[in-house]
């Protein structure tokens, strides 16, 4: 506690120190006043990187350009990854809340993960990530269904083209579990019971711990072995019916 009491107060003196020298100096005339509005607590710190959230939507785009799409659907990723792809093609994103947007190549839908309002095998190019591992436990207003991401997951597969491509991003790890209501988590071939029928072309991950690397692509599913909370992406397409 002392500790503590003591670092607060050299920050604090720091600060009032740095405001009178800097006030002392030559005025800068272009702004009218100076007001005190104290940020203690950033010098020297490393800026916060969530992992999961950096990297999965560096590989999508990655994909997405590498596939040259013409035209992307996302449902319910993060929006900034949306609006991201709006700048390469014109892109629709589908929310079950779905934010004011105005922002030119991106419309913003309402949605439901249960009853997709596309024909089958209609979508080139669809996105939904880290997004399963939420449906269907009611942490967002969902409806409660302990088989939600199972019936998401059947929806998404309906509405890809044959050939399109789908991105799939959820936490992983080398035993399942469900931490109720906040999220699931897969095991890889959880991941690949979920959307059985369609061919996995790439698998990417993204380790516990920097140590363990980065964006991993093409991933040896192998790697899971001691992860406690990964991401994996999942890059599938589909095939013609027989």
């Amino acid at each position: 506690m002392l500790r503590r009491i003591l670092a607060s107060y050299r920050r604090k003196k720091a600060y009032r120190d740095e405001l009178k020298s800097w006030t002392q100096s030559t005025p800068d005339a272009r702004f009218d006043r100076v007001l005190k509005k104290p940020m203690l607590g950033d010098k020297g710190k490393t800026v916060p990187l969530d992992r999961h959230y950096f990297y999965h939507p560096a590989w999508a785009l990655r994909v997405l350009v590498e596939n040259q799409v013409q035209a992307h659907t996302d449902i319910s990723s993060i929006n900034t990854f949306a609006a991201s792809v709006s700048a390469l093609v014109p892109t629709d994103y589908y929310e079950l809340h779905p934010p004011k947007i105005l922002l030119d190549n991106l419309t913003a839908h309402r949605v439901d993960l249960f009853q997709l309002p596309f024909g089958e095998g209609s979508i080139k190019s669809l996105s939904c990530m880290h997004v399963l591992e939420h449906v269907g436990l009611g942490r967002y207003g969902d409806t409660l269904d302990p088989q939600g991401d199972w019936k998401a997951s059947r929806e998404l597969s309906r509405v890809l083209a044959v050939g399109g491509i789908l991105l799939i991003v959820v936490p992983v790890a080398e035993q399942s579990r469900v931490e109720f209501n906040a999220h699931r988590v897969y095991t890889y071939s959880l991941v690949m019971q979920l959307f059985e029928g369609l061919i996995l072309k790439e698998f990417a991950l993204i380790p516990d711990s920097p140590k363990q690397g980065g964006l991993i692509r093409h991933a040896d599913p192998q790697l899971l072995n001691g992860q406690h909370f990964a991401c994996g992406c999942f890059h599938f397409t589909k095939k013609e019916p027989v």
